[in-house]
């Protein structure tokens, strides 16, 4: 059953920005891009909403603060271990 097609993640979208920001689509692959998205948001907690404008209305600087720095360092976690699941992975193919 599918309740509402506007329910969503709000964190999907400052995820999204953050990676555009960092200019990775252009540097990466859908592939490593799926992966970021799914890193990323696993370690981030979930905030449904319906409208984009609910958030910008209701939500405090404070929490908006937080919340950009949480999508920050969960981004910046994820790249890390990706890209060191890619070096292990090519280490252990050259050998």
């Amino acid at each position: 059953m599918k309740i509402d097609n506007d329910i969503h993640n709000y964190y999907e979208h400052l995820v999204s920005d953050k990676i555009d920001e960092l200019g990775i689509p252009k540097r990466k692959n859908a592939e490593y891009l799926a992966d970021l998205f799914c890193l990323t948001l696993n370690q981030l907690p979930t905030r449904y909403i319906r409208h984009e404008v609910d958030m910008a209305f209701y939500l405090p600087n404070s929490e908006r603060l937080q919340m950009s720095m949480n999508v920050e360092n969960a981004v910046k976690s994820a790249i890390e271990y990706l890209d060191k699941a890619s070096s292990t992975k090519r280490r252990i193919k050259v050998r």
